[in-house]
This record gives C-alpha cells, sequence and structure tokens, in this order.
C-alpha cells in the first residue's frame, strides 16, 4: 500500500512540474505574458551611455599606445565584453597593411565580462610595440572591445 502511495505522489509531481509556469515550453516568455504597464506609471527615459575616448601614441624606442575612455555621464556605466580581451591596438604602415597586433598570439578568457565606469571616471588601457627596424608613416588603431559600447580611436605617427 504505502508503494503505491509513493508511486501516486511521483506521478501527481511530474505533472505539477510539466505543467507549472517554470516549466519550458515551446514558447518565449514574451509570447505568454499578458503584462501591460500600469496606466499611472511613466517609462522611464531610456539613454544612451555617454563615453568619450581619446588615443594617444608616444615614441621613444617603443611605440606606447594608449586608449582612454571616459564616462562622461552623471551615472555609472556598465561596460560588456564578450571575453577577457578589452581592448585591442593594430598597427599599420603607410599603406594599410598591418605591421602589429597586440592581441596575436595572446589567449583570453571565453567568459563574459562586465566592468562597471563610475560618473566621470576613466580607464585607460596601454600596450607597448617594439618597431625593431620599421621606420616610416604608422597609423596606431586602438579599440576598446565591448558589446554595447564598441570605440576605435586612430591616430597617426612617424617613426625615423
Amino acid at each position: 500500500m504505502t508503494s503505491r502511495f509513493v508511486i501516486w505522489l511521483l506521478c501527481a509531481g511530474a505533472v505539477f512540474v510539466a505543467w507549472s509556469p517554470h516549466a519550458k515550453h515551446n514558447e518565449s516568455a514574451a509570447s505568454t505574458t499578458n503584462e501591460y504597464p500600469r496606466s499611472d506609471t511613466v517609462p522611464k527615459k531610456v539613454t544612451t551611455a555617454a563615453l568619450t575616448s581619446a588615443a594617444h601614441v608616444s615614441v621613444d624606442r617603443n611605440v606606447k599606445v594608449s586608449l582612454r575612455v571616459t564616462n562622461v555621464a552623471d551615472h555609472a556605466v556598465e561596460i560588456d565584453f564578450p571575453s577577457g580581451k578589452t581592448h585591442d591596438v593594430v598597427i599599420l604602415d603607410s599603406t594599410g597593411h598591418e605591421v602589429w597586433r597586440w592581441s596575436d598570439g595572446r589567449m583570453f578568457t571565453q567568459a563574459v565580462r562586465n566592468t562597471l565606469l563610475g560618473a566621470n571616471e576613466s580607464v585607460t588601457y596601454e600596450e607597448t610595440w617594439n618597431p625593431h627596424g620599421h621606420t616610416g608613416e604608422f597609423t596606431a588603431i586602438a579599440r576598446l572591445e565591448s558589446n554595447n559600447h564598441p570605440i576605435q580611436q586612430r591616430t597617426d605617427f612617424t617613426l625615423r
């Protein structure tokens, strides 16, 4: 008699789980909900984050490329990265051919990463390239590898 009761409870639990609101069906949650905003609420104004950026190149024995990203908004901004790679630097020669890329040969985590940049806060990414015999006109491209705030800055420089 006890085993029949246990089987009945297991069957009832399975039916409950299959028909519960948390069960996975082929329909999306958006198509099955009928929620509407209350008439006395005002929707929040959607604004884009105000990030500014500047790139700088300094040339000595090596070439230092920096990308400074500043949040000029009056609130914090979350920057989403698809991996551990937050930025990249590329050096192009005068014909537009890639001479160097900071991320070449590097491995990055495959985990999504978020960084919170506070109001009026800045973050600077800096990388160094050893030009080893290169001379002429070059362009440095510094990029913020963000999903929601991709930024790219180009700066020209000369090596003698």
